[in-house]
């Protein structure tokens, strides 16, 4: 998974406003969106994106899973990441 180019982000608050710039759309990611972010802008693993939220943040494995997959899962929609020989479960 790596981000795509086709996005610019900016620190908002506690975590980064990005916008899409192809289709001119916004998006917003917390503190835990942003440090994903920042993981995928080198391509990476899914599973060590995972970990590395799961060694950063105390949250459970499953909750981590479902909720790192569904904001990847929503990014990758959004055109603002890619999937590389992975997919999402």
């Amino acid at each position: 998974m790596s981000a795509t180019n086709d996005a610019v982000a900016c620190e908002f608050g506690n975590g980064l406003a990005l916008l899409n710039l192809k289709s001119n759309i916004y998006y917003s990611l917390n503190s835990v969106g942003a440090y994903i972010w920042d993981l995928i802008q080198e391509p990476r693993p899914i599973a060590d994106i995972r970990s590395a939220v799961l060694t950063r943040y105390d949250v459970d494995p499953e909750r981590c899973k479902a909720d790192v997959d569904g904001l990847l899962k929503g990014l990758a929609e959004a055109g603002l990441a890619r999937l590389h020989h992975e997919e999402l479960v």
